[in-house]
């Protein structure tokens, strides 16, 4: 496990992302749960923020890809508008423990 960071840093409505093991990931927390994916748009293959833990559109209620505007659910990670329609990001497997977010060893 990589311990990414403290639960208390990803508010109700709010994304960070991260660096582990040269993976770029982010976490996105809606509705009291946390999603995490991998920080690349299916389109481009590019990373999604456009500043430093800046994710999610205006409203707050999806994640935006901010070179195309593609927009992605946060509970799912499919892409709902945008040249990637249909895609989705890739969500990474993650526990939350003892007011920690730690990243799971993916299995090959």
């Amino acid at each position: 496990m990589i311990r990414l960071c403290a639960a208390s840093e990803i508010g109700e409505g709010q994304s960070k992302g991260f660096e582990a093991n040269g993976l770029r990931l982010f976490a996105v927390r809606k509705d009291g749960l946390l999603h995490l994916y991998e920080n690349r748009c299916p389109h481009r293959q590019i990373p999604l923020e456009w500043l430093p833990d800046q994710f999610l559109d205006g409203s707050g209620s999806l994640i935006q890809c901010a070179t195309h505007g593609a927009l992605f659910l946060i509970d799912s990670g499919e892409c709902v508008a945008g040249p990637c329609s249909g895609q989705s990001l890739r969500p990474l497997p993650f526990v939350e423990r003892d007011g920690i977010i730690w990243l799971l060893n993916e299995q090959p």
